[in-house]
């Protein structure tokens, strides 16, 4: 099956199975994200006591890890949450938001990635690289610059972690230290919403609840929203809150047909 196939197919199978995507998350977009999961085609919860994550794990398709509004015991929540996640087999994506801004940012990313068994990990250029153990510049939570090579970044992290890394970006990197993709799908507005790339996490774990190839998963996100932000991006005229809606919209009304004849991924 190509590529563009398993996409649709998988968009496919989301759509009739509705998968759970339970989100410790970031609390300044966790609407956004609920919104982008129903749109999706899953069903979204924000679990994020320590006294319930494990329990609601049990029901999920994926966990999907973001530190965007980071505190000490929310690492402990999905830290507990992980590792229960490894041992149903549930897969879990992380989103490392800020990584490189501060110490706690940094050290919490590399506690959870080395006690939780990883599927995905997914950030901007800057987050990965420095999560990687390579250069990269944040401002807050924004890249303002990545390594250099960033196929080179998403190929070793990956063979290090063990995880899949996608970096997102103008072009979409994923790799999972032995295939490389990279998407071009996407469009500029995609950065004058908040939460854009915290909902491209919430589309991989869309994918990742129905796809055992967490590459594909990686791909078949990235590949959707990408596909979702053109199409709204063509009828907003580059009108930022109207952008932001038919963004939903877009994403709600995609079907399979439009992975086929839109998806840009070229493998390399």
């Amino acid at each position: 099956m190509e590529i563009k196939e398993e996409i649709a197919a998988d968009l496919a199978k989301i759509r009739a199975t509705k998968p759970l995507l339970h989100h410790i998350t970031n609390m300044v977009v966790m609407n956004e994200t609920a919104n982008a999961t129903l749109c999706l085609g899953a069903l979204p919860v924000m679990a994020h006591a320590r006294e319930e994550v494990e329990e609601m794990v049990g029901f999920a398709g994926t966990l999907i890890l973001n530190i965007g509004t980071l505190y000490p015991e929310l690492v402990e929540s999905m830290i507990a949450a992980g590792k229960k996640a490894n041992e149903l087999n549930v897969p879990v994506i992380f989103d490392p938001v800020g990584v490189g801004a501060t110490k706690l940012r940094t050290d919490s990313a590399k506690k959870i990635i080395s006690e939780v068994n990883i599927s995905v990990v997914r950030g901007n250029a800057a987050e990965v690289s420095i999560l990687g153990g390579f250069e990269g510049k944040i401002k807050g939570v924004e890249s303002i610059g990545g390594y250099s090579n960033l196929i080179n970044v998403a190929k070793e992290f990956a063979n290090q972690s063990g995880s899949t890394i996608a970096i997102t970006g103008k072009v979409d990197i994923v790799s999972d230290g032995r295939q490389i993709a990279k998407i071009y799908n996407g469009d500029a507005m995609l950065a004058t919403v908040t939460g854009t790339g915290c909902m491209a996490t919430t589309m991989i774990g869309g994918f990742l609840a129905v796809q055992t190839d967490p590459f594909m998963g990686a791909v078949g996100g990235l590949v959707t929203f990408g596909l979702a932000g053109e199409k709204a991006a063509a009828v907003s005229g580059k009108r930022p809150g109207t952008f932001h809606v038919a963004l939903y919209d877009s994403l709600a009304l995609l079907v399979p047909e439009d992975i086929m004849k839109g998806a840009k991924v070229e493998t390399v």
